[in-house]
């Protein structure tokens, strides 16, 4: 697919400048996978890359979507194991800033984060990650929950970083789990099925 992409804009690899992909949050295999496609491209042609945060490239995508929004988005996907991944982020011009950090929690616990007090309900909820009844009654406004990140909106941020001198070598890049625990956890499942 890289190859066919390439050839149909009559580019090599090697006529990139850098590389950009969604370093996560997002779930352990396809991040590893993902990460492992992206070291071999950019090791191989001696490429920077450019890690691109999912959750703000699913923000971007909604605000790019809905030009007139001016509240602020707060971004969550279901993380599996009962807990959501979420951030929250605001429109700067054409793009979005971090207005908090990335956490992975149960839905429960949302409301007791003083960011998400703080906004007394005034922010458009954003993402599958609200479909959790929990969650949903924190928001007062709007909730969709058919966003999903898109290669455009991740091309999009990573230009903004790259002209902000931002990239990175290959060798530093490593994706974004929030989850330290979840390959012991799978690794218990699978020693112990009962």
């Amino acid at each position: 697919m890289v190859d066919e992409l390439l050839q149909t804009n009559n580019l090599t690899l090697q006529d990139l400048d850098a590389i950009a992909f969604g370093r996560g949050p997002g779930s352990f295999t396809g991040l590893r996978i993902c990460m492992g496609i992206v070291q071999g491209l950019a090791f191989g042609a001696q490429l920077p890359v450019i890690p691109v945060s999912t959750l703000k490239a699913m923000a971007l995508g909604y605000y790019r979507a809905n030009p007139d929004v001016t509240h602020p988005v707060l971004v969550s996907l279901d993380a599996r194991m009962d807990e959501v991944y979420w951030g929250l982020f605001g429109r700067v011009g054409d793009f979005v800033s971090a207005l908090s950090d990335e956490f992975v929690m149960k839905p429960e616990l949302l409301s007791t984060q003083h960011v998400v007090q703080s906004l007394s309900g005034q922010f458009i909820a954003v993402g599958p990650g609200w479909h959790y009844p929990a969650m949903q009654s924190l928001a007062v406004s709007t909730i969709v929950l058919d966003v999903q990140p898109k290669a455009e909106d991740m091309a999009l941020i990573a230009a903004q970083v790259w002209a902000a001198g931002g990239a990175i070598d290959v060798l530093d890049a490593q994706p974004v789990y929030l989850r330290d625990t979840i390959s012991w956890q799978k690794r218990q499942r699978i020693r112990n099925p009962n």
